[in-house]
């Protein structure tokens, strides 16, 4: 597994002959596309149309509580197994600075996909696959700059499927208690705002 973790990175990988404006693509992708997660999670829990709104928060904070698993449970395995970045190894060529911390899964990788994925499965086909098409950017951005092996981002994306099924599972047992909670909790912190339209109340 670690021979074709090399093999593709090695293919992936850029090098100094590799054109500066794919270069600056990928550096986009790598460290601003991520923006997107908080973006839509904000935008999508404070705007909408009203018979959208309530949807809209449902799938937001079934959304969140599988970011929480899907980072908690990354962390755990980068804690537990950790594995060292391309460039800790002097391996390939790095073009971003980034810690020498653990590398797999990718917590890059595991937000987007657990993002992504959500999206999927409890929004629609096409955005899921939208966001799908983007997580498949800056996965291959992270690798192409050289701060992550391949095999981050598979990690990343196999721990967004259990965060989403996480998410689900908690969502079956106890979605009315804390949709409750949360719609109270927002009411009051937001009071201001709803009450002048800036947010949906």
């Amino acid at each position: 597994m670690e021979q074709l973790n090399h093999q593709l990175f090695t293919w992936i990988n850029a090098t100094p002959n590799s054109p500066k404006w794919l270069l600056d693509i990928a550096l986009f992708l790598a460290k601003d596309m991520i923006l997107i997660v908080p973006a839509l999670i904000v935008g999508l829990y404070l705007w909408g149309q009203h018979h959208n709104i309530n949807p809209q928060r449902t799938l937001v904070t079934k959304i969140g509580i599988a970011l929480v698993f899907a980072m908690a449970f990354a962390r755990a395995i980068s804690e537990l197994f950790p594995h060292a970045r391309p460039f800790m190894e002097g391996y390939g060529y790095t073009f971003m600075h980034h810690s020498s911390d653990s590398s797999f899964p990718s917590d890059h990788g595991t937000a987007i996909f657990t993002f992504a994925l959500a999206f999927l499965f409890w929004h629609r086909v096409w955005s899921g696959t939208v966001l799908l098409v983007i997580g498949l950017g800056i996965a291959w951005s992270r690798v192409y700059v050289g701060v992550h092996w391949p095999m981050d981002m598979l990690g990343g994306f196999l721990v967004g499927i259990l965060g989403c099924l996480f998410s689900q599972l908690v969502w079956n047992l106890f979605g009315t208690q804390i949709s409750s909670l949360l719609d109270k909790l927002y009411r009051f912190s937001f009071a201001l705002p709803i009450r002048k339209g800036w947010v949906r109340g």
